[in-house]
């Protein structure tokens, strides 16, 4: 949060942390809308709080001011995203906050919407005090990554791997191993609720044979999309995911697959997408593009090395979250990352935090 941004007291920071963590609790329920919360505080007194809950339901400004009621006249609203000014699925959000008669507005992260952007100057024109954006542009991609995502050629992709202290995914080639603690496969299961698609490689898959499916607290609003990239056609028709499980399964193949596994696939219920690959393996630019077009607008990948090393030298990632486990693997190590050249610079985008014996950190790629 902008630390000197002129008028923010002790107090307006406190409430817009609230905010913050009041709209992380729209995480998987709200895509592709952002997560936004909204605090309304009268003679220092918090009088309404909400967020927004689920998409195409009411916003977080709308759910405060119900809370709040006639509390709400001549106090201060703290929203974590500049209130919205058009009519969608629900009524504007800066029409409600004048009815409801709010004297001030502090907000943390402008809106870069087309149509919904712009509340800031509406309410200023209606003569509400209003004070933001709060957050620095990196603080606002940082809540709402894939809302501020920008490119319309890839997703928003983010990476999640598990390593061991030695850089290891594996204990050996084509071994299955339990890197990290029950604590971060919980984690990952509430990750994987707020994607629209999770991807793995043909030799994960062939490996460990996940489900790729959402089995924690939280229930997306849409299963994700369980994405392969089996640039050969190796997969087998009694793999898990193709008989077990919600969401579509799509596998990302390339002309070297040949066409009977591919229809064999596309009889047990698998679409599968041919893009452009070289020596048999999937072009990972190619998968991403494709991908997108098909209304895919955040990726979550989660291995193997192979498969991150190409995304990360390619500069495809945007988030990186490691659950660093205190172990070590040993020399046969399948490495995490074994043939990075670019992998750009990153940044922390949050405190590392300790999952059980683990540590889970989350990078942001600068820029």
């Amino acid at each position: 949060m902008t630390s000197g941004h002129d008028g923010l007291t002790d107090a307006d920071r406190t409430h817009m942390r609230r905010a913050l963590s009041l709209a992380r609790r729209g995480w998987g329920r709200v895509h592709p809308n952002p997560m936004v919360g909204c605090v309304i505080v009268r003679d220092q007194e918090v009088v309404g709080e909400g967020w927004h809950r689920e998409w195409g339901g009411p916003h977080a400004e709308v759910m405060a001011l119900a809370e709040a009621g006639a509390a709400a006249r001549g106090a201060t609203a703290f929203v974590s995203l500049e209130p919205c000014r058009h009519m969608g699925k629900t009524g504007a959000c800066t029409a409600a906050l004048q009815e409801a008669g709010i004297r001030r507005v502090v907000f943390g992260a402008a809106d870069p919407g087309r149509e919904s952007g712009g509340g800031a100057r509406e309410l200023r024109s209606a003569g509400v005090e209003v004070l933001g954006p709060v957050l620095t542009p990196r603080e606002g991609r940082r809540e709402n990554p894939a809302f501020f995502h920008t490119d319309q050629v890839r997703p928003w992709t983010a990476l999640k791997l598990a390593v061991s202290l030695d850089g290891g995914i594996a204990a050996a080639e084509g071994e299955r191993t339990t890197v990290s603690g029950p604590e971060v496969g919980r984690r990952v299961q509430e990750l994987r609720a707020g994607f629209d698609a999770i991807m793995v490689g043909a030799r994960t898959a062939r490996v460990d044979d996940p489900l790729l499916t959402v089995r924690g607290l939280v229930e997306p609003r849409v299963p994700p999309r369980r994405v392969v990239l089996d640039g050969r056609g190796t997969l087998e028709i009694g793999a898990r995911l193709l008989s077990e499980g919600d969401g579509v399964v799509q596998l990302v193949t390339t002309e070297a697959a040949e066409p009977r596994w591919a229809r064999r696939m596309e009889d047990a219920g698998a679409r599968v997408l041919t893009v452009e690959g070289s020596d048999g393996r999937v072009e990972p630019a190619a998968a991403l593009r494709a991908l997108r077009s098909d209304g895919v607008e955040a990726l979550l990948c989660e291995g193997g090395g192979v498969v991150a090393s190409a995304l990360l030298s390619l500069g495809l990632v945007d988030r990186l979250y490691l659950a660093v486990a205190p172990h070590f693997l040993g020399p046969d190590a399948v490495p995490a990352f074994p043939r990075v050249e670019g992998g750009g610079r990153w940044e922390m985008a949050g405190d590392p935090e300790a999952l059980g014996r683990d540590v889970w950190l989350t990078l942001d790629r600068e820029g």
